[in-house]
């Protein structure tokens, strides 16, 4: 079938792609529009490997005049991402946790600042971390499928999520919602998600694509300047404080998952899900 960010009748676009091992990128010069793939089964979990390339190829495109927008997606089947690699934060040296961590943020900071319109095509479940990810984007369409939930579930790890993570969840549904949704670790089905404003649309999965192409010709139509600049000052106050505070974040997550208690809890955490499977 044709390219949903191709028209009909048109011949095709040069299209670049550069892929590494984890992300599939591919941009359409004509239309200026990315697409990127989240390809790391079983789950996309966001690991050392797959930030510092989520990272990379967000940078190549913020830096490639031809690009304008980037809607990110899942080439796995019912996840779109499971958030942070939990191995990654179990048994490690202090140092380890520090490159994780530091990681964790580069993403983020480049995602959320992003002069690019991003819109998030979520086509699966996105607990925690995978959370993060698409409410950093402009703009959230999720599959609807009751089966598929998303939310910043941390609390039932027993672990919290950052303050900078909370920030991007309250700008998105306000300060109630995400008290109760944080403190429960609530991960919310499609419908509820959209109820709460944690998604902006529920479409069927097959019109994912299609719904995505349409958003973006929607954002793109805005001048690029008038809306980078409302971007940044809309988000400016919440990425300058994470900037401001990265080196104490760091040291914090490190303290905080040191801890024998916490170590405990992750260890159960990755045994059930071995179980699971």
């Amino acid at each position: 079938p044709p390219s949903p960010l191709q028209p009909p009748g048109l011949p095709l676009a040069p299209c670049r792609s550069f892929s590494n091992n984890k992300i599939q990128v591919e941009l359409d010069e004509s239309s200026g529009i990315a697409m990127m793939k989240f390809k790391s089964p079983p789950v996309n979990s966001l690991s050392l490997e797959f930030l510092t390339e989520f990272s990379i190829s967000l940078e190549k495109l913020e830096n490639d005049r031809a690009c304008r927008g980037v809607i990110i997606t899942s080439a796995v089947p019912k996840i779109f991402s499971s958030g942070l690699d939990i191995t990654e934060m179990c048994g490690k040296s202090m140092e380890h946790y520090a490159e994780f961590w530091r990681a964790v943020q580069e993403m983020w900071l480049r995602l959320y600042g992003s002069n690019m319109v991003t819109v998030a095509a979520v086509n699966g479940s996105s607990p925690a971390g995978g959370c993060l990810v698409a409410l950093s984007c402009d703009y959230r369409i999720m599959a609807e499928n009751p089966k598929f939930s998303i939310g910043l579930n941390e609390a039932q790890l027993g672990i919290v999520a950052p303050f900078w993570f909370k920030d991007t969840f309250v700008n998105t549904v306000g300060h109630r919602i995400a008290e109760r949704s944080l403190q429960l670790g609530s991960l919310h089905p499609a419908p509820e998600a959209h109820r709460l404003g944690l998604v902006d649309e529920l479409v069927p999965e097959e019109k994912l694509m299609e719904k995505a192409a349409a958003v973006m010709a929607q954002w793109l139509a805005i001048p690029d300047h008038a809306r980078q600049l409302t971007k940044t000052m809309m988000r400016k106050a919440v990425l300058d404080r994470l900037v401001a505070h990265r080196e104490e974040d760091i040291k914090n997550f490190i303290t905080f998952v040191s801890k024998e208690s916490i170590q405990k809890s992750l260890r159960m955490y990755m045994e059930m899900l071995k179980k699971r499977k």
